[in-house]
């Protein structure tokens, strides 16, 4: 089978679960140029496209684009080697993950890391590989005052949650302080700030991980946090998600839609837990799930 698509993003509908245009869904959902979002969705569904020579200004943007996923799996290697090539790393972050169970398999599967205590840990090794500065400010690995120019590591002394999209390319972190290191430190959790590549609104935790089971299931549990997530993983249910660091959205409901119609909501019992709870199922409601569940735990 083959279908010519052209430039003109002309609006269709591929079972997705959300009207308009296809590949602006698919653009917006996996950050995406648009030739890229048309080779997806022609791979997906086994229909050939057949390739335009791209513009200067399309070959410049997913250049630059592929220069930020790069930067972004450099530091997801570059986390896990601190956590398991460095003293620091096995001294705090490899104890905090032991702390919370979790198996040698289960921090590869979620590419668990560790991010060293230093003003420039990362960014003095990135750009001694040949990373460019500009790259590592527009991800938001380096924290860049305009006003006088002093750049340092985003995350600092934290073990590290890359995230992921459904494509599996990494998007953006969150980091956890450690009790060890929390002296100065106001906020527990960290993710990265709002890039090109990373919305939190529009980001599930886990959504990599357990889109196949998700479907194969036509259920989706949804829970608090990251850890959350790799617990029940762990403990053998893979369709699982996490709408951590943002209070649920909308987006973040289509996209769980688009796998399933039956979600469980698992948030903590606390008062905090419960009003989370009833919120995101009214939101739920509204967005035409046929059936919920919801848990205390």
């Amino acid at each position: 089978m083959s279908l010519f698509l052209p430039k003109k993003r002309a609006a269709f509908a591929i079972g997705c679960h959300k009207s308009g245009n296809a590949v602006g869904f698919v653009m917006e959902l996996e950050k995406m140029s648009f030739p890229d979002a048309l080779r997806y969705l022609g791979k997906r569904f086994g229909i050939s496209v057949p390739e335009e020579e791209a513009t200067p200004e399309e070959t410049r943007a997913a250049r630059e684009r592929d220069a930020l996923f790069a930067v972004m799996e450099y530091a997801t290697r570059r986390f896990e080697a601190n956590l398991r090539d460095t003293d620091e790393g096995q001294a705090l972050g490899m104890t905090y993950w032991r702390s919370r169970g979790f198996r040698d398999d289960t921090i590869a599967a979620f590419r668990l890391g560790y991010s060293l205590n230093l003003r420039d840990g990362l960014m003095a090794k990135a750009l001694a590989d040949g990373y460019k500065e500009e790259a590592l400010i527009k991800t938001g690995l380096i924290s860049a005052k305009a006003e006088t120019g002093y750049k340092h590591d985003y995350f600092r002394g934290r073990v590290m949650f890359p995230i992921q999209n459904t494509s599996g390319k990494v998007i953006g972190f969150g980091g956890r302080v450690l009790d060890a290191a929390t002296k100065g430190v106001s906020m527990k959790y960290l993710n990265t700030p709002e890039t090109e590549l990373y919305n939190k609104r529009d980001t599930l935790y886990g959504i990599y991980q357990a889109r196949s089971e998700i479907g194969r299931q036509d259920k989706c549990y949804l829970v608090e946090g990251y850890t959350d997530v790799i617990a029940m993983h762990q403990s053998g249910i893979a369709n699982v998600v996490a709408s951590s660091g943002t209070a649920l959205t909308s987006s973040q409901i289509k996209l769980i839609k688009r796998y399933t119609d039956n979600v469980t909501v698992l948030y903590d019992g606390d008062s905090a837990g419960i009003h989370a709870s009833l919120r995101g199922i009214d939101m739920i409601l509204h967005e035409g799930m046929s059936r919920i569940a919801w848990l205390r735990s």
